[in-house]
């Protein structure tokens, strides 16, 4: 699928949120076209590394993903449901928070997690308590949202899909779907491969997407990522209907490249099945 640079015509608001598991954040909360007519409810994608979403003067680097002006081309397409997106603000605790933990408290895991941590505590938990139990109630008790499984979303890159796919896994009743890019499997030494065998969900209900380049950090995944399609497939997960591996030659690991392709997991877990491919 081919995009035309179009504007963003959805609305965007931001929220200071509170917590009594993790720091303090701001969220910013994209409206789609529709939602101003006053009708209906919404699919929700909860994404993180919020501010890299949409505006270069928040955004790592100065560049954004521009999802505000992505949804809007799709959504004009026919592409995929129009939807809200809640872009969920990091802090300087990312890494502990986007870490996967169980995966760490593995008996090979231990030093694995003295390499990756030593002492620091990780707050992955913590983080998706956030998530599921103060971020989605007041965003469905703020918004017409449809707060059901089939309408409930995550994405992220790096240590981002990490924990989007870390959220399904552990929270497979509320999210329907994640959408994984550059998944930075060598954290750990794939050891959040060998949790992913035990916890994946039974592809009823839920969707998956995987992608990466080939460029920098992301040519190092290639391997882990076949590691995880024998998995996904062992599970009884059909590619191109449950889940989706791309791979894109010369891309490499930054908001750019994510930024150029982030209409493809949107695509998959909002549109119809098969959806996605460009």
């Amino acid at each position: 699928m081919i995009l035309d640079e179009a504007r963003d015509t959805g609305m965007r608001q931001r929220h200071a949120l509170p917590s009594r598991h993790v720091a303090p954040r701001e969220v910013d909360v994209w409206l789609p076209p529709g939602y101003a007519a006053g009708r209906g409810r919404f699919p929700v994608v909860y994404m993180h590394d919020g501010q890299n979403l949409f505006d270069p003067a928040t955004s790592f680097a100065g560049v954004d993903w521009d999802v505000g002006g992505t949804m809007s081309r799709l959504i004009a397409a026919g592409a995929v449901r129009e939807a809200i997106v809640v872009g969920i603000w990091n802090t300087p605790l990312r890494d502990r928070e986007y870490m996967p933990e169980r995966p760490l408290a593995m008996p090979r895991a231990a030093e694995i997690r003295r390499d990756l941590v030593e002492d620091e505590p990780l707050l992955s938990d913590a983080y998706l308590r956030f998530l599921t139990t103060e971020l989605k109630p007041v965003i469905d008790a703020a918004y017409r949202t449809a707060p059901g499984r089939a309408d409930t979303f995550i994405l992220g890159a790096s240590l981002g899909a990490l924990i989007s796919l870390y959220a399904l896994t552990e929270h497979p009743r509320i999210f329907g779907g994640a959408g994984c890019l550059s998944p930075h499997w060598p954290a750990g030494e794939g050891i959040i491969i060998d949790y992913l065998e035990g916890a994946l969900p039974s592809p009823e209900g839920h969707r998956l997407y995987f992608d990466h380049g080939t460029e920098g950090i992301d040519a190092e995944y290639g391997s882990y990522q076949r590691w995880v399609d024998e998995v996904m497939q062992a599970a009884g997960y059909v590619e191109g209907r449950d889940w989706m591996t791309r791979v894109f030659p010369g891309a490499e690991h930054s908001e750019a490249a994510w930024r150029e392709r982030v209409h493809l997991p949107l695509t998959f877990l909002l549109g119809p099945p098969g959806a996605g491919d460009p």
